[in-house]
């Protein structure tokens, strides 16, 4: 009688458990975004004065993760379970930002390093990025500590660490927008694609800053041969 009872109970948890399954969330993946202006150029740069290239790149091993994170306060971060980028933030950060130099340079030699490429390089770029998050609804921020380095003469050019905030801007309402749990849903995939933006903005004010320090610097003299 006790086995009688306990199949049906069993059959409605098990029957709950697939329905929860079913309405989980899909994720949703994101990437940043070059300058507008740049988007889409790059086919049209062919060669350049300049040959630069730029890492490593290090990043702090908080943000070193697929999803999405958001700062809550000063001393805690959020994890965005169900909004995850689409590869790595660090392939994505070196990616746009070598799309941004490109345009902004009028060069196509550009060499994400490492790199198995041999290429004469004019100028190398590392950085370390001290954050890159963003606050719903608030802004987006990049800490970051670069250098330009002489690569035949291995010595700094320039160092510097800038803070760069870009507002998040509010997300249109839509005339017909759905109720309930799925409005929650929708709002927050919004918000986290304004954050998205934002932290794009923030990159391509850094790469704007990067490319005029360079546009001021002499381009370093070939080595002089070595007579024997």
């Amino acid at each position: 009688m006790i086995d009688g009872l306990r199949r049906p109970v069993l059959t409605i948890l098990m029957l709950a458990l697939l329905s929860a399954c079913a309405t989980s969330p899909s994720s949703r993946f994101y990437t940043l975004t070059p300058l507008p202006e740049a988007a889409g150029r790059g086919a049209d740069i062919r060669g350049g004065d300049l040959a630069i290239g730029i890492g490593p790149v290090v990043f702090p091993q908080f943000l070193d993760r697929p999803q999405l994170v958001v700062r809550d306060g000063s001393n805690r971060l959020e994890l965005e379970e169900f909004n995850r980028w689409g590869g790595t933030l660090q392939d994505d950060f070196l990616r746009v930002w070598g799309e941004n130099l490109g345009y902004l340079l009028n060069t196509s030699r550009i060499l994400i390093l490492p790199s198995e490429a041999r290429l004469p390089l004019d100028f190398r770029i590392t950085a370390e990025v001290v954050s890159f998050e963003g606050r719903r609804g608030d802004e987006a921020t990049l800490k970051v500590r670069w250098a330009v380095m002489d690569q035949r003469l291995e010595q700094s050019l320039v160092a510097r660490e800038d803070l760069y905030r870009c507002p998040v801007a509010s997300a249109p309402r839509q005339n017909q927008s759905p109720s309930g749990p799925a409005a929650g849903m929708m709002a927050a995939a919004d918000a986290s694609e304004a954050m998205v933006a934002a932290m794009s903005r923030c990159l391509g004010r850094f790469s704007q800053d990067v490319a005029e320090a360079l546009r001021q610097l002499p381009k370093p003299r070939p080595p002089e041969p070595d007579f024997f």
